[in-house]
């Protein structure tokens, strides 16, 4: 446990050097929920689009899942690809820490800092904007758990799979666009063709995105949204642990 909160610590402070890591995770999506509030506010949706709930109402809890995707499938796959490249994994096997600890303390990291980011933008959205809260803070704080998990695993495969840093960035960056663009985060489910619907349905954001809305905007828990999430998490698991074998 000791060498787990000293590794997280050190990958905390690598994060926090990465500008990438800092782009994606507080910039962008500050930015693009701020300029939709600055253009549409948070007046009330036409009731067959954004599910029925204000604007802003229906962005925050998606943003907070792209934020999660983010850190999953940008900061750690990189950062992670980074130390395959110049031998690090393969120090730590040499020398008595565990590399399961190093990969425990980039999780663990990116878990944190997805904490800190979200808490940020929920601030800031009810205080400008005075968006709707969640009506069931633990179901929101248990979506928020399973997608940051199931999402950093993604970033660990992604990482011991690509064999760059850079190819790590461009597959992470086109990944987080395009589940973006399509996932809920970007033009509302309701507007977008039939054939969009279909590859969103194959995205993990897409999952996420409705399993963080339900429990807040007082929906319940989405049994079925939260098996599918639990599905990627899975299948994303077994490929780290088969690449961390080959690393």
């Amino acid at each position: 446990m000791r060498t787990l909160m000293k590794t997280t610590w050190v990958e905390l402070k690598l994060f926090a050097r990465e500008p990438l890591t800092v782009l994606f995770t507080f910039a962008i999506p500050f930015v693009v929920l701020f300029v939709l509030g600055g253009v549409f506010g948070n007046r009330p949706a036409d009731p067959h689009v954004y599910r029925g709930f204000g604007i802003l109402n229906y962005y925050v809890p998606a943003y907070i899942a792209l934020v999660v995707a983010a850190i999953g499938l940008i900061a750690l796959p990189v950062h992670l690809a980074a130390y395959r490249e110049r031998g690090v994994l393969r120090r730590f096997r040499a020398s008595t820490i565990p590399v399961w600890s190093v990969l425990g303390g980039q999780v663990a990291a990116t878990f944190l800092i997805g904490v800190l980011a979200s808490l940020i933008l929920v601030v800031l959205a009810l205080a400008v904007y005075h968006t709707r809260s969640p009506q069931s803070l633990v179901g929101v704080l248990a979506a928020f758990f399973l997608g940051a998990i199931m999402f950093a695993t993604l970033g660990l495969f992604l990482g011991l799979a690509l064999p760059t840093a850079r190819a790590a960035q461009g597959a992470g960056v086109l990944l987080w666009f395009v589940m973006m663009q399509i996932s809920g985060p970007g033009a509302p489910p309701e507007v977008l063709p039939t054939a969009l619907l279909r590859v969103a349905d194959a995205t993990p954001l897409k999952h996420l995105v409705v399993l963080m809305q339900d429990p807040w905007f007082g929906l319940g828990w989405n049994g079925p949204e939260m098996l599918i999430v639990l599905g990627f998490f899975v299948v994303a698991a077994l490929l780290t642990i088969v690449f961390a074998r080959r690393s």
